[in-house]
């Protein structure tokens, strides 16, 4: 067993603190990681303080791992001590029903193993994450990193990058789609980059009007500003696709009623309240709304190779462990742009 240091929820309703726990000696197949970067994704938070219910203690989060390899197992070939590496939102999954042979490992007939908050497929030992000093994980389930990019940038694509490309992808968006982007956040940031890379006509819709300057940086060419009832109507029927980051409760009847024919929205954001849908809003102009859950282990590479040939990564704040704590408090105001990530060397 290999010594772990790490930040911990003990419970529900404490603050992370230090703790210390065993990854597993290598087996075989696996590949040991030191973490240097993880990003922080609000389902962090949500795990951590049980608000989705099912939560296991002491919990590790963290999901979006960028590092360097330091040891391989006896049969690994496409990893060596020293290569740049990453591991996402998942660490295993049955390998042996119709999904995960058709590389769509996340959709796992018998429930993929998260990366943290689970139970590996032993039955009995608990997964933990990223705000951690190192990582052993399956070599099918650890994905290869540019060293052409900023690492620490490229931690947040792990998790919010793959959560985005991989809907856009199933919509086949590119050039001629008229994508409007709900919420400009940890998701929606890079949504939008990944929409205007793909050749779309990309508008950001939000809440907020405070949020037009950085829509325009970041690669929209409209924006929308959803309070507005003069803009929403003048925006009827107008998307051929949305997709929608928002985590907060809201009017899903409000943004369908922006998409045309044949119009899709993407969801992406899960609210804490079950959102309600008129059926008339999905009937007029044949319209649809498709949920999305990361992407399997091929197209997250497809993904982190695209990232390095276009120079995209997020928009990250970088913080050290013991600030963790307060970069939840931010985050439930908002108050990121647009993702943080933990400097792991703080940890010693």
């Amino acid at each position: 067993m290999q010594p772990t240091k790490a930040y911990a929820a003990l419970d529900s309703k404490s603050p992370l603190v230090p703790f210390q726990f065993d990854r597993r000696d290598l087996r075989p197949d696996d590949v040991q990681i030191e973490i240097l970067y993880c990003g922080v994704c609000h389902s962090d938070l949500h795990q951590a303080r049980n608000e989705w219910g099912g939560s296991r203690y002491p919990m590790v989060p963290g999901h979006e791992i960028v590092g360097k390899v330091t040891r391989v197992g006896a049969n690994v070939k496409n990893f060596n001590v020293g290569n740049l590496a990453g591991v996402g939102v998942m660490v295993d999954s049955c390998r042996t029903c119709k999904n995960c042979q058709a590389d769509l490992e996340q959709y796992c007939e018998q429930g993929m193993t998260g990366t943290y908050n689970a139970i590996e497929r032993d039955g009995k030992t608990a997964a933990q994450g990223g705000y951690s000093s190192q990582i052993v994980t399956d070599q099918k389930y650890v994905l290869h990193i540019s060293e052409k990019l900023d690492l620490k940038a490229v931690a947040p694509l792990l998790c919010a990058g793959i959560t985005t490309y991989s809907p856009l992808r199933y919509a086949k968006v590119g050039k001629g789609t008229k994508v409007g982007i709900i919420g400009l956040g940890g998701l929606g940031h890079m949504g939008l980059k990944f929409a205007h890379s793909f050749g779309a006509e990309v508008t950001l819709i939000s809440s907020s009007a405070s949020k037009e300057a950085d829509a325009k940086r970041l690669g929209a060419s409209k924006f929308l500003l959803s309070t507005d009832k003069a803009q929403m109507k003048k925006y009827y029927g107008y998307f051929n696709v949305l997709l929608n980051t928002i985590s907060a409760n809201h009017d899903y009847n409000a943004y369908l009623n922006l998409l045309g024919l044949n119009g899709n929205m993407l969801v992406v954001g899960i609210p804490a309240e079950a959102p309600t849908v008129q059926p008339f809003n999905l009937l007029s102009n044949r319209r649809s709304i498709t949920g999305s859950s990361i992407g399997g282990i091929k197209e997250t590479q497809e993904m982190l190779d695209y990232c390095a040939e276009k120079n995209i990564v997020s928009d990250v704040e970088l913080i050290p462990i013991q600030e963790i704590n307060n970069a939840y408090e931010r985050m439930v105001k908002n108050d990121v742009r647009y993702r943080f990530v933990i400097d792991l060397k703080t940890l010693y």
